[in-house]
């Protein structure tokens, strides 16, 4: 019997559930034959297999899935995961300027929220540059602010422009 793309997903969606009661190993083994099940042709297999491998730790393996399902291409919310858990995944991994560029390029969208934008603020204090985070991290936080954006958008920006803007 062929499942469908909705079988599917919601296959990997009760794994997901569950995973905290799955060893390290055994996450990784039900996630791939997840994946293996896949009826798709692009990268939503690569992608979910990344983030269990991620999730349970195996950041150099999640590396590589996580470019394999680059490569195969994904929906917009997915990409935009992806480049969170990737950014995340490479600063972890000390490869701190590929972290960065993944992060500053992630695309905007409503399943990530500033997650982005906080991630890349991790990854910036990581490679020592303070002011660029603390920067990230004020403006991340604007829209959530009910009054004091203009003050707060002016105090990050003269963290990283002596002359303030």
């Amino acid at each position: 019997m062929n499942t469908t793309l909705e079988q599917w997903e919601a296959s990997v969606a009760g794994l997901w559930e569950c995973a905290d009661s799955y060893t390290r190993e055994g996450g990784v083994a039900a996630m791939r034959e997840l994946a293996g099940a896949c009826p798709a042709a692009d990268g939503r297999a690569a992608f979910e297999l990344a983030g269990m491998y991620d999730s349970m730790g195996f950041e150099a393996e999640a590396g590589a899935e996580y470019e394999r399902a680059l490569e195969l291409g994904l929906d917009e919310s997915r990409h935009a995961q992806l480049a969170v858990q990737y950014g995340s995944t490479l600063r972890n991994l000390g490869r701190l300027e590929e972290s960065i560029a993944v992060l500053q390029a992630a695309p905007t969208h409503e399943s990530t929220g500033a997650a982005p934008r906080i991630v890349l603020a991790l990854a910036l204090h990581s490679a020592g540059r303070k002011d660029d985070a603390l920067r990230v991290a004020i403006e991340a936080q604007l829209e959530a602010l009910p009054r004091y954006q203009r003050s707060m958008r002016n105090y990050a920006a003269a963290l990283t422009d002596p002359a303030g803007s």
